[in-house]
């Protein structure tokens, strides 16, 4: 008997960049089977992650709400998510779905789902090579055949962790893109890495000893995702070995971007630059949507949920900040908001207001950067976020800090909730201080001594389900 709703199987890859994805046209082939399935779906080309990092970017994708809805802006969110709110596998258990997590269990966003499975998807040395997502097949792969024994269709989610720092991909990635010396004396593009002291101790613990090319630790990550790509592709035969791959709705995204070598941000994800902000979406589904379809339109995680239950056909009466994508895919609609609000709360505090030529940013609290208060970039002549023109342009900061304080007040009168980004004490993790008073304060008071202890402030404050 043909189920009643088709299936859903949710990708959802910590810390990927869409521009270092081949499909998004990125240089080097790094994702050549995902490519592939994008080309059997549709890839939507400005997809974006506003509040950042994890435990925001997750909310507002499993519960289709921006930061005003679920109450969730900070990594190291205290407490459960607000019980205002559904989440994604909430809504689809009461329709009849079985729901399973793998790889998510204890963090707030992740409320709701059935079962909750883990994995080994940390590395702890450089000696330690870790086959994060095989570790995740060999979870998920038995997890689906049960789930389809069902007559009831299934959700499962997967959170890979490839993308996501210690990169650390098997042999033979770890030189599939890099062919030089990664020690070469000549080299001094990682001393300013060295000198960061908040960061540099866990770097230590799984970088290379002697470590001087930057670019080495870029194709450590270019390799960690052509690593994910090539294990993907396992999930991706086994639903058409077991004949439910085209009555399955498949869903590749990411929580946010990650920060390479830019913005002093070192092999990260923080700070509101586009890096961090772009995030790749991919949906395949062809009982309702076209093949080899690229969708240029503006759009945001908040918009996720809508479109999946629009897709499988559930009804609901929650309530959701965002709309359904099939708009933007059937051309009824060509963007959704180009211009919208943007938080950050993981080693800084911030917000600002992006729109197609502005991005603003200002600082709630001094940050371990010493960056300045506010920024300013011209996303047109400078894509790549390079240059301040706040203090060029102070009319422009000025209209867009009214657009920012405008659309607040709008969405704190709408929800009847406080903007959460303004009371966040103790955000940071350190005992005795609510907010940082000064750079230096910040930067001496942060630190990551080893992949264990990042893994452990990854799930501080985390409750388990």
């Amino acid at each position: 008997m043909a189920k009643k709703h088709p299936n859903i199987v949710h990708f959802a890859i910590d810390s990927l960049l869409s521009t270092h994805m081949s499909c998004y046209g990125y240089h080097h082939q790094t994702t050549p089977n995902m490519d592939r399935f994008a080309e059997g779906g549709v890839l939507f080309e400005n997809t974006f992650s506003p509040h950042i990092p994890t435990t925001s970017g997750y909310s507002s994708m499993l519960t289709g709400r921006d930061c005003f809805g679920t109450q969730v802006v900070a990594l190291r969110h205290k407490g459960p998510l607000t019980s205002k709110v559904k989440t994604l596998p909430e809504i689809l258990k009461k329709s009849g779905y079985n729901t399973t997590c793998v790889g998510f269990t204890g963090n707030a966003a992740s409320r709701g789902f059935m079962e909750y499975l883990d994995y080994p998807a940390w590395g702890s040395s450089v000696t330690e090579r870790a086959p994060k997502a095989d570790n995740l097949n060999q979870v998920a792969i038995p997890e689906i055949e049960r789930l389809a024994k069902s007559t009831k269709p299934f959700y499962i989610m997967l959170r890979h962790m490839d993308p996501h720092s210690p990169y650390l991909p098997p042999k033979p990635f770890d030189r599939m893109f890099y062919h030089g010396n990664e020690c070469d004396p000549k080299n001094k593009s990682m001393d300013p890495v060295k000198a960061f002291k908040v960061f540099w101790d866990y770097f230590a613990a799984w970088m290379p000893a002697g470590i001087t090319d930057k670019d080495y630790i870029i194709a450590q990550y270019d390799g960690a995702v052509a690593y994910m790509d090539a294990c993907i592709q396992n999930i991706f035969m086994q639903l058409e070995a077991m004949g439910i791959l085209d009555d399955t709705i498949v869903v590749i995204n990411s929580d946010h971007g990650e920060t390479l070598y830019d913005h002093q941000c070192w092999f990260d994800h923080h700070g509101l630059y586009d890096v961090t902000l772009r995030v790749p979406l991919i949906i395949r589904y062809p009982k309702k949507l076209p093949a080899g379809q690229r969708v240029a339109g503006y759009n945001q995680h908040k918009n996720l949920v809508p479109t999946l239950l629009e897709l499988a056909g559930v009804k609901t009466g929650v309530k959701f900040d965002g709309e359904s994508l099939m708009k933007l895919v059937k051309g009824q609609k060509p963007s959704f908001e180009s211009s919208f609000y943007i938080t950050e709360c993981t080693w800084m505090r911030k917000h600002g207001w992006r729109t197609p030529q502005w991005k603003l940013i200002r600082a709630l609290e001094p940050d371990i950067h010493w960056f300045p208060p506010v920024e300013l970039y011209n996303l047109v002549e400078d894509p790549e976020e390079n240059k301040n023109v706040a203090s060029k342009y102070p009319e422009v900061v000025e209209m867009l800090t009214k657009q920012l304080e405008d659309f607040i007040a709008k969405r704190e009168k709408e929800t009847g909730l406080p903007n959460p980004i303004y009371n966040q004490p103790g955000w940071h993790g350190v005992e005795g201080i609510d907010y940082f008073e000064s750079s230096e304060q910040a930067y001496s008071s942060l630190h990551i001594g080893d992949p264990k202890q990042a893994q452990k402030l990854q799930a501080k404050g985390a409750k388990k389900k």
